[in-house]
């Protein structure tokens, strides 16, 4: 979202918890969690926006930042030291009314300054305006829960504590709306780490698994959560020490046209256009000033761009880069499969399905256990799936896709 920052206030609880402080004091504070054993935490980009050093208590100074603006998302890296443990990314989708609890370091400097846990259920699948980037929850948060990370009973991620509905807003439309928060899915931080070629823990529920109860998920989750320090904010007097506030969402009406980037994925779609000898800022552009565009697949060997007005999933491709609409978040799958062109895995055919294009070939192999690959034909529209794999070799015309 472009200029963010002046934005930061138009929907969300007023940014601010002043008290008195020396210049050397923190500007500012967030939370932020473990994602990587080796030093990688997970916050909002608010938290560290125009900080000139930012710490993690306890940790010492963080580097490195990484920062997806549109999304209000931040990946810091810490001192290596002892080993961290990564809080695990869930696999299964966010279900309605659920059971979360939320945990972070709200109003450090007037409560305790220990992190605390608050709990509550997912209200609604979408933010603001239906934009499915978001989950709406009812868990209570503050200041300086921005960046926490917000778990179902089993200590699986969900998403990350982002956003509240302001008292501004509320007086605006003249209604006091109650605990309606809100947080980035878990699924578009899963993304920008790997836009950063850096890999998330997934795991799911085992099947006898039993719900935690509060207490033993504390246990279990709060050593990966951290306070996260921001000092030498610019917009913040020296005199001033504030618990960064839940972020922007996009103003109604003023949803982000930037797209989700993922380099190395090919987004799986209906192509409707396709563009030669173009770069990637010129398919971009063209995409986001295209009403009916959701997605674009970008050739960077052969600098083509294929214009979609649906995506369903993403596919590894190194010579690729995807990116889709945030309103597209919620419903992309994010698939283990590989692409090849110009490449066949003789042998293993289970099933041949005719007229058939891509898309369906693919949905069809990633919706079929026995499934271990597909061969797709475009000349023939026909499709090939694959119960095992043979040895590769060139086959042109033929498109390869491999679990």
């Amino acid at each position: 979202m472009k200029n963010w920052s002046r934005a930061l206030c138009a929907f969300i609880l007023a940014c601010g918890v002043a008290s008195n402080s020396w210049a050397d004091d923190p500007a500012s504070s967030g939370t932020g969690f473990a994602v990587t054993a080796d030093g990688w935490l997970m916050t909002n980009a608010h938290v560290v926006y125009g900080c000139e050093r930012v710490e993690v208590k306890g940790k010492g100074v963080a580097a490195d930042p990484r920062v997806d603006e549109t999304n209000d998302l931040a990946l810091i890296r810490i001192p290596s030291g002892e080993s961290l443990t990564p809080i695990i990314f869930r696999k299964a989708p966010v279900r309605l009314g659920e059971d979360i609890v939320a945990i972070g370091y709200p109003l450090a400097d007037i409560l305790s300054d220990s992190v605390k846990i608050t709990t509550g259920n997912v209200n609604a699948l979408a933010g603001l305006r239906n934009d499915t980037r978001y989950i709406q929850i009812s868990t209570p948060i503050q200041p300086g829960n921005s960046g926490g990370p917000v778990v179902d009973r089993d200590g699986f991620l969900l998403g990350i504590t982002t956003a509240t509905f302001s008292k501004k807003t509320a007086d605006e439309i003249g209604i006091t709306a109650q605990n309606i928060n809100f947080a980035i899915r878990a699924s578009v931080a899963d993304l920008f780490m790997q836009s950063q070629s850096l890999t998330t823990n997934s795991g799911e529920r085992a099947p006898d698994a039993q719900p935690m109860a509060t207490a033993d998920l504390s246990e279990k989750i709060t050593p990966s959560v951290f306070q996260v320090l921001c000092y030498g904010k610019p917009e913040v007097q020296a005199s001033a020490k504030v618990e960064s506030a839940p972020a922007s969402l996009p103003a109604p009406g003023h949803a982000s046209t930037e797209l989700v980037n993922a380099r190395g994925y090919d987004a799986i779609g209906f192509d409707y256009r396709m563009l030669k000898d173009v770069s990637y800022g010129e398919c971009d552009a063209t995409c986001t000033d295209d009403d009916q565009c959701r997605a674009i697949t970008y050739n960077t060997k052969h600098r083509a761009c294929f214009l979609k007005n649906n995506v369903v999933a993403l596919i590894r491709n190194s010579d690729a880069v995807a990116a889709y609409a945030p309103s597209m978040a919620a419903g992309v799958i994010v698939s283990d499969f590989t692409s090849y062109s110009g490449v066949d895995l003789p042998g293993g055919d289970y099933k041949r399905i005719r007229k058939s294009n891509y898309l369906e070939c693919f949905t069809t192999c990633i919706s079929e256990n026995q499934c271990k690959a597909f061969s797709y034909i475009p000349k023939k529209s026909e499709c090939w799936l694959k119960s095992s794999i043979g040895k590769p070799r060139a086959a042109n015309g033929v498109e390869l896709g491999l679990k």
